[in-house]
C-alpha cells in the first residue's frame, strides 16, 4: 500500500481543515481586498449580519460599519494597508458595534490578520463573534448595581 508523500498529505489535510472551518464556523470570517471590498463571506457572517454571500461579496465593508464610525474605521484600515500594522497588534481582540442588514446594531469582537504579497498588504481577514447578548447582560448588571442602595 502506497502512503502519500508526508508533505503532500500535510498540505491536503491543512486545506481540508481550512475549508471545514471556513464553511462551518459560527463566527463571521470576512476577507476584503486592500480597497475594503469584500471578497469572502462565510455562513457565520450571513448569520450575524443578515446579508448572504451574494449580497456582500463585491461590496464595501461599509455595509457592516455604522455610519458614525466609518471615518475612524477607514483611517485605521488605510494605515493597516500602508504599513501592514493597525492601531492594535494582529491577534488583538477588539470590541466594536457593527451594523446588520436590517440596520440594527450588533456588538462584535474580532481579530484581523493581513495577507501579504511581496511585503504589500493585499487582503485583510477578520474573524468576528457576535457578543451582543453578553454586552446587554453587562449593561443590565451595571444598571442594577447603580440602582442598588449603598451600604
Amino acid at each position: 500500500m502506497d502512503l502519500p508523500d508526508k508533505t503532500n498529505f500535510t498540505a491536503i489535510l491543512r486545506r481540508r481543515i481550512a475549508d471545514a472551518i471556513l464553511d462551518t464556523a459560527g463566527d463571521a470570517i470576512i476577507a476584503c481586498d486592500a480597497d475594503g471590498i469584500i471578497r469572502f463571506w462565510n455562513l457565520g457572517a450571513s448569520r450575524i449580519f443578515g446579508f448572504d454571500a451574494g449580497e456582500a461579496v463585491g461590496h464595501s465593508l461599509d455595509i457592516i460599519i455604522p455610519e458614525r464610525l466609518r471615518t475612524r474605521h477607514w483611517e485605521g484600515f488605510r494605515k493597516m494597508v500602508a504599513t501592514g500594522q493597525g492601531r492594535y497588534p494582529e491577534g488583538h481582540l477588539l470590541s466594536v458595534p457593527a451594523r446588520r442588514e436590517d440596520g440594527s446594531q450588533v456588538s462584535v469582537e474580532f481579530t484581523t490578520v493581513t495577507l501579504k504579497d511581496d511585503g504589500s498588504v493585499v487582503d485583510i481577514v477578520a474573524v468576528m463573534r457576535d457578543v451582543t447578548a453578553r454586552f446587554e447582560e453587562i449593561k443590565a448588571l451595571r444598571r442594577q448595581q447603580s440602582k442598588a442602595p449603598s451600604e
